[in-house]
């Protein structure tokens, strides 16, 4: 069965700014929207901007492996090569990490590559890949 897709919604504090975040510099094709929302083609998946004035940083944060990890945050398990391209991407354009690139719970089950960023609005975002995809929900 094909995996459905999901839909986020999420607050920003300026929509231009996602626009140019999103659609710019992570390359998701713009849907629908309004001067007070816009939904974005996140890798088949349905995530909308809406203009709110509650729109700000994670305020929570958790340990995992040797991180501190922001809470709440989102994002997609990519393709290996699909997540090197994409650290790159947001490297060259000048994006903060929050968590560089890097491979975490190196050699054990769960092993993958991680890296944390955030949006203009400051949502986290996590894009993460397996070296072998079967174990993403292994314990």
């Amino acid at each position: 069965m094909k995996t459905p897709p999901f839909h986020f919604a999420f607050p920003v504090h300026d929509i231009a700014a996602a626009r140019e975040f999103y659609g710019g510099i992570l390359g998701c094709p713009e849907g629908r929207s309004s001067e007070h929302w816009v939904d974005f083609n996140l890798y088949g998946h349905q995530i909308v901007a809406h203009l709110s004035d509650t729109a700000g940083p994670a305020k929570a944060a958790t340990k995992v492996d040797s991180d501190r990890v922001p809470v709440p945050h989102f994002g997609i398990i990519l393709e290996m090569s699909e997540w090197k391209a994409l650290a790159e991407k947001v490297r060259d354009a000048g994006v903060e990490f929050v968590i560089e690139p890097k491979v975490r719970f190196k050699g054990e089950i769960g092993e993958q590559a991680t890296m944390f960023f955030t949006d203009p609005s400051g949502n986290a975002l996590e894009f993460k890949a397996f070296a072998d995809p079967s174990l993403i929900f292994a314990s």
